[in-house]
């Protein structure tokens, strides 16, 4: 659909959200985004400001004014979407709800992963959420036509991101590379990983955006760029210019039982290979292309963290992470 579309995205000044909502006002939308915060909108986008989880206060914000699509990146549980549900059925023309690959069964045993792959991932909260929220919105198209398009996007990063596998929106893991401290890699750093630019994945998102033949399909977004963990670590390095850099490989069993938050992290999802196919993105959205590499990619980000110090806030829990994790390792190696 070419005709400018009034697209409300919930949850709009996130990673993936920013690089989504540039594209739609650049593309000529009317572009709303509910948000609890305070900051100044963006050229282009109008504020409404609710919150998320009160639809009586969503309602107010929205004044009767319905939008044609709606995007939803901060869905994560049965209630939000039945929320959206009660307040947007019968008003807009689509709904589009952001998932994520970790929906996918683990262990992965078939490479690369489609769309129609088993789901299930028992270590996983937020996946297990994310596929009951599928499950429910598939459910509404079948028995009442409710124009749901589900998307999957794996690890995304912009330019305010270092993708790493501990948390990607922090700079510690730069920071410990430039004083010579150690970071680790998990295992042996040969498991198979894709990083997608968020704006090469707005491209392929605003491609499904006003188009009925999408409605109850599942669709990856994903670079078709696959690099081993080594080599995601050796492009953070060379950008860097980290020359003094520890990388320690740790089975991902130690790392769990030291930190157990990262259960969440590897076992749920990086330890995993993650490489996707992404035929039906192309099929129905010809003009996505992943242009970014992420040698290039990286290097912006590095850079953006560099041009303003402030920017380096201080991350003590990621820190600890790695600290604890690489200090017990060590530890351990037999002298």
């Amino acid at each position: 659909m070419n005709s400018p579309l009034h697209i409300l995205l919930l949850g709009g000044t996130g990673n993936i959200s920013t690089a989504v909502v540039a594209l739609l006002v650049a593309r000529g939308h009317r572009v709303s985004v509910l948000t609890r915060g305070q900051q100044a909108a963006p050229a282009g986008v109008q504020l409404l400001r609710a919150d998320r989880h009160d639809g009586a206060a969503m309602r107010l914000a929205l004044g009767g004014d319905w939008p044609d699509v709606v995007i939803n990146f901060i869905g994560y549980t049965p209630a939000d979407i039945a929320l959206d549900h009660a307040l947007f059925a019968g008003r807009v023309r689509q709904y589009i709800f952001i998932s994520t690959t970790m929906v996918y069964a683990v262990p992965r045993r078939h490479l690369p992963l489609t769309e129609a792959g088993a789901r299930g991932n028992p270590f996983s909260p937020y996946a297990q959420q994310k596929q009951v929220c599928e499950d429910w919105l598939l459910e509404k198209w079948r028995g009442e036509k409710f124009p749901v398009t589900l998307v999957r996007p794996s690890h995304t990063y912009g330019p305010r991101w270092i993708p790493n596998p501990v948390r990607s929106s922090s700079y510690a893991p730069v920071a410990r590379l430039e004083r010579g401290q150690p970071v680790f890699v998990h295992d042996d750093g040969q498991g198979l990983w894709t990083l997608t630019a968020a704006g090469d994945f707005a491209v392929g998102l605003a491609g499904l955006i006003g188009r009925a033949e999408t409605f109850g399909e599942a669709f990856h977004i994903t670079s078709d760029e696959v690099l081993t963990w080594n080599q995601i670590y050796a492009e953070i390095v060379r950008a860097a210019g980290a020359t003094n850099a520890q990388i320690l490989k740790i089975p991902t069993p130690f790392l769990c039982q030291v930190c157990p938050s990262l259960l969440e992290k590897l076992p749920a999802d990086k330890a995993e290979p993650g490489v996707f196919d992404n035929a039906k993105i192309k099929r129905f959205v010809p003009d996505f292309v992943c242009r970014q590499s992420f040698r290039a990619g990286i290097a912006e980000a590095i850079a953006w963290f560099r041009a303003d110090p402030a920017r380096q806030v201080p991350d003590p829990e990621t820190d600890a992470i790695f600290e604890r994790a690489c200090s017990a390792w060590l530890a351990a190696q037999p002298r």
